[in-house]
């Protein structure tokens, strides 16, 4: 059977990628905007994406279009209803960011929670020079050991954080929701965990019902010395209250990876943030070498298995 498989965004996939054992004719594209993507797509049995939105519209124009392979977790670029209505099979990547993720949400927190870029700046701008001491004490530090790390989604990478935050001798909480939830999790009350933790770290997808999960009010709930990571998606916090919270001092600070728009056009509010208690990185906490390769074997690996009848990771 002829199977054309298209890569729309190679290019945010930095990887060997094995072409599938299951293409005849195997194409890439290092980038696709939306008015390409029928074009790109036509004829196609397969669909490989990242970051390119495949939704009813586009689809309803694709005949051909069987398998969807998302090269990330996250697949709320699809119109996943409109799949399962239509019988097109939909798989992403499962367990490939397990370490490098809850490492890069630890370094946002270290960096945060110890002032480093305070530290630096003080450094650069001399005050070091003019201390008449072996040291200065501009900023507070933070220990972890002690402090409580909430989290907010409970899967393997939220896990996985948990996991260093208790080497770190932390308290962990992890937010209790509305099911599913994974067994074997004991549960606070989300509101608890906001009150409580000195560092609130993001976990979940992005889903209507943690779109803007936190919001100014889950800000004002917040010990004023907490702080904030979020390595999952953009759109679980208001962007617009986060700024309203740094600026009031309602938390200590926060370390983003993920904007709600991404990328986004260069008048961002957050983007133009300058301030040694807020880190935004370009959403490369999942993009570490190893984890990048895992992702990219994994992910030819869900178009062959569905290929012969044998599918794994479907979200559909």
């Amino acid at each position: 059977m002829t199977q054309r498989v298209v890569f729309l965004d190679r290019a945010s996939l930095k990887a060997k990628v094995q072409k599938p054992s299951c293409a005849t004719e195997y194409v890439e594209h290092e980038k696709t905007a939306a008015s390409e993507i029928v074009a790109r797509l036509s004829g196609a049995a397969v669909a490989i994406i990242n970051k390119v939105p495949l939704r009813a519209e586009t689809l309803q124009q694709l005949p051909h279009l069987k398998m969807i392979a998302v090269a990330a977790t996250g697949y709320d670029v699809v119109d996943v209803p409109y799949c399962r209505e239509h019988g097109i099979a939909v798989a992403n990547i499962r367990d490939y960011a397990v370490h490098t993720v809850p490492e890069h949400a630890f370094a946002l927190i270290l960096a945060l929670r110890r002032n480093i870029l305070a530290y630096r700046q003080d450094v650069e701008n001399g005050v070091w020079n003019k201390s008449d001491q072996f040291c200065f004490f501009t900023h507070d530090i933070g220990d972890l050991y002690g402090a409580t790390l909430g989290i907010i989604g409970e899967g393997t990478i939220g896990q996985g954080t948990a996991a260093i935050g208790s080497a770190f001798g932390m308290r962990v909480l992890f937010a209790d929701h509305e099911p599913p939830k994974m067994a074997g999790v004991l549960f606070t009350p989300h509101e608890q965990v906001l009150a409580e933790s000195d560092v609130i770290s993001l976990h979940c997808p992005l889903m209507p019902a943690t779109r803007n999960l936190i919001n100014l009010e889950a800000f004002r709930r917040m010990k004023r010395n907490a702080l904030l990571i979020n390595t999952a998606r953009g759109g679980l916090v208001d962007e617009a209250a986060l700024i309203q919270a740094l600026d009031e001092g309602l938390i200590a600070g926060a370390g983003f990876d993920v904007l709600t728009v991404e990328p986004s056009c260069n008048g961002h509010p957050l983007l133009n943030m300058r301030r040694p208690n807020f880190i935004l990185t370009p959403h490369v906490a999942w993009a570490s070498d190893g984890a990048m390769q895992f992702l990219a074997d994994q992910l030819i690996d869900n178009i062959d298995l569905w290929a012969v009848g044998k599918p794994q990771h479907l979200v559909t």
